[in-house]
């Protein structure tokens, strides 16, 4: 079993695991909407390599972060737009 870190995704606390860009987490969670466009659809990792800008999420009241570039860490929150 691969070691893992607990954080919250929208105000619930997962484990996921350790090492992994947040964007893959949220994917492994079964999340695939992260963000809402202007026209209110759905968006989601396109790219996955930070180009795209697709999987753009709140982290640590931050927003507009891009979710395939951030590795995952104990204690963060993350905000989906879902």
């Amino acid at each position: 079993m691969p070691e893992t870190v607990n954080l919250l995704i929208n105000g619930k606390e997962v484990a996921v695991p350790a090492g992994s860009t947040l964007a893959a987490a949220l994917i492994g969670l079964g999340i695939q909407g992260f963000r809402r466009s202007s026209r209110g659809e759905a968006r989601g990792p396109l790219c996955g390599m930070g180009i795209c800008f697709e999987c753009r999420v709140t982290i640590d009241a931050e927003p507009h972060q891009r979710s395939c570039q951030v590795p995952c860490r104990a204690g963060m929150d993350v905000r989906t737009d879902e």
